[in-house]
């Protein structure tokens, strides 16, 4: 790799990415409903811009591909394709996911007490930014800061090639953020958000293993996306919902209907997620004694949103059936 393939790597992949994302006009739309936060039918092939800005700039980093990261990543992909065109039942996706998340268990060679959890985590990690992809902006925007974070931390300990590997993630996301930002031209779908959020979990593992951050990096990093799902999906599984029913009880969502909508709840969610973010790589070097308070403040402070956000809601739904 020479000096200039890094520069040339992101540039491509955005400049690519912003292209592809111009044809707004394709078969794949997503259509509104009762359930949707956007009025009208908007194309949703953004993900197939995504990958290919990805991939276009891995090309010149050939050499620090991981089968195990690479393989799952494209798999994902062509399946969340076909489930954006023909719809897939929601088993077919979740084995895919479960044999995504074991080639990276298997190829980072991690064993023992670790191989369940880790490979619950990737499965999650993999949904969630599914689940979180509802609001303009929000997902691209989450992967363009979020892989940054990784690229920062992989640079602070001196990988240079991983840290291109994820600053060429989030430089496609910029590009496909150029139409995505409210008001959206286009949408990522299924074959956009599953591979990223596959990514956001591989990547977290494989930096992990190398040493470059601890397990709780990758997560305070996404904090904003995995906080927000996990405490949703907690909420719905103790009212017994069907987790398997699309529905609009996330909180990101609540904040967009009680009238902050797509553009400020999105740079709301960023300036939370570069500030965890931030946090996240001063806490790197930090003792354990720091890193546990870095953590239980971030909880209270994702805590007291939630409480928020959920005394908030019931005022605006009080207030809806009172009209």
């Amino acid at each position: 790799m020479n000096q200039y393939s890094p520069l040339i790597s992101a540039a491509v992949t955005m400049l690519l990415a912003l292209i592809l994302t111009l044809s707004k006009h394709g078969t794949i739309e997503d259509i509104p409903n009762e359930r949707s936060l956007h009025d009208k039918p908007v194309p949703r092939t953004g993900g197939i811009a995504l990958l290919a800005g990805i991939m276009s700039g891995w090309v010149l980093l050939f050499k620090s591909w991981e089968w195990w990261f690479v393989v799952p990543m494209l798999g994902l992909f062509l399946m969340s394709l076909v489930d954006d065109v023909r719809g897939l039942k929601p088993k077919i996706r979740l084995v895919g996911h479960f044999i995504a998340a074991l080639c990276v268990v298997l190829g980072s060679k991690l064993g023992g007490v670790w191989m369940l959890p880790v490979t619950i985590y990737i499965v999650w990690m993999t949904n969630l930014y599914n689940f979180m992809d509802g609001s303009d902006g929000l997902a691209g925007g989450m992967a363009l800061m979020g892989f940054s974070f990784y690229g920062i931390a992989a640079l602070m300990n001196g990988n240079a090639s991983f840290a291109m590997l994820s600053f060429t993630v989030g430089a496609a996301a910029m590009g496909f953020l150029y139409h995505n930002f409210h008001p959206a031209k286009i949408f990522m779908g299924d074959a956009g958000s599953i591979p990223l959020g596959f990514l956001a979990a591989a990547f977290g593992v494989m930096g992990w293993q190398k040493g470059y951050w601890p397990f709780w990096f990758p997560l305070l990093v996404f904090s904003p996306f995995v906080v927000d799902a996990t405490f949703t999906l907690f909420r719905r599984i103790r009212k017994r919902e069907a987790l398997s029913v699309a529905h609009c009880s996330h909180y990101y969502q609540r904040l967009v209907k009680m009238g902050w909508g797509h553009r400020n709840t999105a740079i709301a969610e960023y300036v939370l997620m570069v500030l965890a973010g931030i946090s996240a790589l001063i806490g790197l070097h930090m003792d354990r004694k720091f890193q546990g308070n870095l953590l239980a403040f971030w909880a209270a402070i994702y805590l007291g949103i939630s409480m928020w956000v959920d005394k908030r809601w019931r005022m605006h739904q009080e207030k809806g059936d009172a009209e």
